[in-house]
């Protein structure tokens, strides 16, 4: 059976100015100790409880590029991974070398997900972030030569100041790169950031809804025309390219989580970890277990969550005969597809998810309306 392994790794050279994720730019000393301790949490984990290999492997984060090859290395060989897995580093354009991905590779890393966001100067500055669209070609290249066959890029759109036309250089830019697999992302406010201090004060516009959209189509036009599918509303891969990592959550799979403020699931019980890498390693250090809290999903719980996920994806969501009147309106309103007993999202039903969503869950009388699950941080976010 799939189970992944996700590791996260909270530092970063810079943070963006939308980015609400756990890391930190001033914990650099934390690094040796931090490796050290994700691979003692590793090896106490496959002595004190039986743990399957991880047919996936997700470094997230932070930057997890900012790690030299020997030290991703050393956790990676902490953990137990079944033939062919799939082993997945996200790496900031400005960080890497060809040294550091030759090691990556000898490591047995085998797909890199570059955080690209953009490839307009001014977008990029929009963002806050450091590198640009130079940076995202040479990144591509000496990934190529270091034997890399598959690439993924994440997108963002939406930014402040960014014109139809700049998304549409962007996405067209990204396929000239070559990569398999695109992440696309609208860009959201999260509180307690610079982005959402500027857009308080009136200095730059909150996203559009209405642009977004535009946007989306945009992207899924240009993305589907060059052979990669939809497989989850906000991913597009080559057939055979997808995610299996991601795959896994929208499946509600096990995963075990390693590092701060990570979050894994096993059989229905979902638990997470202290938020800070300090805590971290001092608990870790102290022979303690991580988890700062936990909680197991009963039966009800766990139907909500499997149509949530399982409607994000293109092999859609199974819905109870109980909701059958409302899956006749939403497909006569053209935003569900009815394929062997499962509602499907149409593109217009994409854009709509949420309430589509919001929908078939009030309709199921077994169902009540759920909040979206807390979910790995590997999954649908937008990487340094």
């Amino acid at each position: 059976m799939p189970f992944g392994v996700y590791v996260h790794v909270p530092f970063c050279a810079s943070r963006c100015d939308y980015c609400d994720f756990a890391t930190w730019t001033d914990r650099g000393h934390l690094v040796d100790a931090y490796v050290e301790a994700c691979v003692t949490d590793l090896r106490r984990r496959y002595r004190d409880e039986p743990v399957p290999p991880a047919t996936s492997v997700f470094f997230g984060g932070g930057t997890p590029s900012l790690l030299p090859a020997r030290q991703l290395a050393g956790v990676l060989d902490a953990v137990d991974r079944a033939p062919g897995a799939e082993v997945t580093v996200e790496c900031n354009p400005d960080t890497v070398d060809a040294g550091k991905l030759a090691g990556y590779r000898s490591a047995g890393v085998t797909r890199l997900s570059l955080g690209v966001q953009s490839l307009r100067p001014a977008v990029l500055a929009s963002l806050g972030r450091t590198h640009d669209p130079d940076n995202v070609r040479r990144a591509v290249v000496l990934a190529r030569d270091a034997g890399f066959e598959h690439l993924s890029v994440d997108l963002i759109y939406g930014a402040a100041g960014e014109t139809g036309d700049d998304w549409r250089q962007t996405v067209e830019g990204a396929l000239e790169l070559g990569v398999t697999h695109v992440s696309a992302y609208a860009l959201t406010v999260e509180g307690a950031t610079p982005l959402a201090r500027r857009v308080a004060a009136r200095e730059v516009a909150a996203p559009d809804d209405d642009d977004q959209a535009d946007k989306y189509v945009v992207a899924d036009d240009l993305l589907s025309a060059a052979g990669l599918e939809w497989y989850e509303i906000s991913n597009w891969a080559v057939p055979g390219e997808e995610c299996r990592h991601n795959l896994l959550y929208w499946a509600q799979g096990d995963y075990l989580a390693v590092g701060c403020a990570s979050h894994g699931h096993r059989a229905g019980r979902r638990w997470w970890n202290v938020r800070t890498p300090e805590r971290y390693v001092g608990r870790i250090r102290a022979g303690r277990s991580p988890e700062s809290g936990s909680e197991s999903l009963d039966p009800r719980t766990r139907a909500e969550e499997a149509l949530v996920l399982a409607l994000r994806t293109r092999e859609g969501a199974r819905v109870a005969a109980a909701a059958a009147p409302v899956v006749a309106e939403l497909v006569a309103a053209g935003v569900v597809e009815e394929r062997g007993g499962r509602a499907v999202l149409t593109r217009a039903g994409r854009l709509l998810a949420n309430e589509v969503t919001a929908r078939l869950l009030a309709a199921d009388g077994a169902l009540r309306p759920a909040s979206p699950p807390t979910l790995p941080l590997a999954l649908g976010t937008m990487e340094c």
